[in-house]
Formats: C-alpha cells, structure tokens, sequence
C-alpha cells in the first residue's frame, strides 16, 4: 500500500472509548494526519483527549461519515443497528465501514448498510492503547484485498495486524480480546505470591509487570515455541521445576484452555443474538 494515501485518506470514527483512542493513536503514529481524522460520540466525557491528539470533534455521526473514507464504527454492540439506521443513506461506494463491535457479523452489518457496502469487522484488543495490540480483520462481501491491504497500512502502527476468516474472529476475541484479562490475573497472582513471601506489594507488582512484558517480547521476538523458552527457563532439579510442578498440579494449563473456549463461545453466543436482533 503506498504510505502517501494514508495522509490523504480521511478517517472518522463514530464511538470514543479505548478501543477507537487506542486505533487513533495508532493511525497517528503512522502517516495519517490529525487534520484528517474526525470523532464523534453524545457527550464531550471522552472526546477531550482526542482533541489533544489534534483530532476534530463532533456529537454528529453523519457528519464524520460525510467527511470520511474510512469509517470505524466504535460503539456497543447493541448500538450498532441504531447508528448504522442513522448513517446508512449517507454511506456510498466510496466508503469502507470498519466495525470494532464484539460479537456483530459480517451478515448482521451488511443487512443494515446499503447494498454492495464495503464492510470489513475488526477485533482489537486494549493494548492498542499503547500500539502493542493484537488485531485480526474479516472482509465483508464487497470488500477487496485491496481494501485490506488499505486497513493493514491503517493500523500498522497499532500492534500485530492479521486478516482471517470471519470464524476466527470469535476465537480471536477468546484468545485475545478476554486473553488480556487472564494475563493481568496471573500477573496479581505472580506479585500476591511474592508479596505472601516479604516482598512490598508496589515492588512485587512492578516486577511481575515486568516479568509478563519481558517474557511476552522475547516470546514474541525470538520465534521460538512457548516450550522451547520455558524449557530454557528450567534447570534439573532447580526453582523453575518446581514451580512449574505446582502450576501443573493446580490444572492452570488446561484451566486456561477452558477459559479461551468459554469465551470464544460466549462471543459465539453473542453473534447469534445481534444476527436474531437486527432480523426482528
């Protein structure tokens, strides 16, 4: 994709809560403008600090589609069929519709937009808040691998950026969306542990953060499997082992498998209700 469009590109969002600051910022610390990009939501409570990032604001939705591209449409899933009634007569083929709604099909947004709409359904996740997300996108019907390549060089900036199948979409939230959670849950306990051993609950807390972020980025960078690394961490006999003997007899690895699958269903659950509300 060249880099010189996306500073042409106009690119509003509709909905301002973490997840459409977190894409923002992203898009920004790539090549797209501040002058470029427009927000809107109901109340000022969150468009302050988008207006710090040099972003227009706005409480009209069809404003910043008028005066958009690229479109990601950033609100609760249960808004979704309320605003895209509000914007779809002004929603025309020049437009990519990027939804970020947990949980909202392909189908369900296609149904409520303008036919032949380019529709691409985007899950992020909250660390894209400091460009360090996980994001995975399904094209609609009518969007082109062009129109992906376009996303892509969007969102870039905003963290590891892959294109699959709608299926995976739900998968992805499992693994990804709620998998942030379960990793901020084994990080309280890493730093309870120490703390049950005398360490400071601040220092305990700081090292754990630490310990997550350092294992993530060499996990990430080295390319090589969680068991390679995690063998490279044990020595015969030594503390890791035994900790790790621990962890096994307490289930965490089947435990945590559990958890990626009722929250991919949960996700799946949710889709079907969206597709059954928006039929009504």
């Amino acid at each position: 994709m060249d880099p010189e469009m996306d500073t042409q590109l106009k690119i509003g969002f509709i909905g301002a809560g973490n997840m459409a600051f977190g894409i923002a910022k992203g898009i920004l610390s790539g090549n797209a403008l501040p002058v470029n990009v427009s927000v809107s939501a109901p109340s000022s409570r969150n468009l302050g600090r988008f207006q710090e990032l040099g972003i227009a604001v706005t409480h009209s939705n069809i404003e910043v589609v008028c005066g958009s591209d690229v479109v990601f449409v950033a609100v609760k899933p249960h808004l979704i069929p309320l605003v895209l009634n509000e914007i779809s007569q002004h929603v025309t083929d020049r437009h990519t519709i990027v939804s970020v709604a947990a949980g909202v099909t392909l189908a369900t947004l296609e149904e409520l937009l303008p036919e032949n709409s380019v529709v691409i359904r985007l899950m992020p996740n909250l660390p894209c808040m400091v460009q360090e997300g996980a994001l995975l996108f399904a094209r609609g019907t009518h969007a082109k691998p062009d129109d992906g390549a376009l996303l892509r060089s969007l969102l870039h900036r905003c963290g590891l950026v892959e294109e699959g199948p709608e299926t995976w979409i739900d998968i992805h939230t499992g693994l990804s969306g709620s998998g942030v959670a379960f990793v901020y849950l084994f990080a309280e306990a890493l730093a309870e542990g120490a703390v049950k051993m005398g360490m400071p609950s601040a220092l305990a807390q700081s090292i754990a953060s630490q310990t997550v972020l350092g294992a993530g980025r060499l996990l990430r960078d080295s390319g090589k499997h969680p068991a390679q690394l995690r063998s490279d961490v044990c020595t015969p006999g030594g503390t890791t082992i035994y900790g790790l003997h621990t962890l096994e007899q307490g289930g965490m690895r089947a435990t945590t498998m559990s958890a990626v699958e009722s929250a991919t269903e949960r996700a799946r659950e949710l889709g079907r209700k969206s597709a059954a509300g928006s039929r009504k």
